[in-house]
């Protein structure tokens, strides 16, 4: 598991209308390695609304079309969570759009 990596995860909360969510990592990497039993994430959703609040993404990301990081909807989820898959990570854009949503 590392920062700026998609997971998507079965059954993220009670209250999300999806079997499943694709999350992106903005914990720091050192307490990632932590005993920390949770990670910060932050939602990826279809829908992008244009604030400054939401970084796009999209298939150069490895997900199946254009979305959006909506950092303003962090959570805390548990590492032992299993992810259903997980997205190669890619150095370029997704590491800047990572970066960009946890300094927001």
């Amino acid at each position: 598991m590392k920062r700026g990596e998609l997971y998507r995860v079965r059954n993220p909360s009670p209250q999300d209308p999806k079997r499943s969510r694709v999350f992106v990592i903005v914990s720091r990497q050192l307490l990632i390695e932590s005993k920390f039993s949770t990670v910060v994430c932050a939602p990826v959703y279809s829908v992008h609304d244009g604030l400054s609040t939401q970084v796009l993404i999209g298939i150069d990301e490895g997900l199946k079309h254009d979305s959006s990081i909506h950092c303003d909807e962090l959570v805390s989820l548990p590492k032992r969570l299993p992810p259903i898959s997980s997205a190669p990570s890619h150095p370029g854009r997704s590491t800047c759009s990572i970066v960009r949503c946890a300094s927001l």
